[in-house]
């Protein structure tokens, strides 16, 4: 994740839900498998305030190096991949829908 001034809070629970993942990845393995999800922006009453006006959702795009934030639909996608038997080998990943924000430095 990308270290933010005052972020201290929620960066603390993003690496606790990263290592929740491995560790429970690892204990419940073969039976179980363990995934996550980390998504940028979404476009849900949460993040309503973020996206309350043009000029704002505008500002949020652009950060984007995709130029676009998630919508719910993207983010349920993922899920229903990581639930399928297409992913049967997979387990303790933190998967990162960041529209390029955290990967990329452009």
């Amino acid at each position: 994740s990308l270290g933010m001034p005052f972020h201290a809070s929620i960066a603390t629970a993003k690496s606790g839900i990263e290592g929740l993942v491995k560790s429970l990845g690892a204990e419940w393995a073969p039976n179980i498998r363990i995934n996550a999800i980390a998504p940028t922006i979404t476009d849900t009453s949460l993040a309503s305030k973020l996206l309350r006006n043009e000029k704002m959702i505008e500002n949020i795009t652009e950060r984007h190096p995709l130029k676009k934030f998630l919508n719910p639909e993207e983010v349920a996608d993922m899920a229903a991949f990581l639930l399928s038997d297409k992913t049967a080998s997979i387990s303790g990943q933190t998967f990162e829908m960041d529209c390029g924000i955290v990967s990329f430095k452009i």
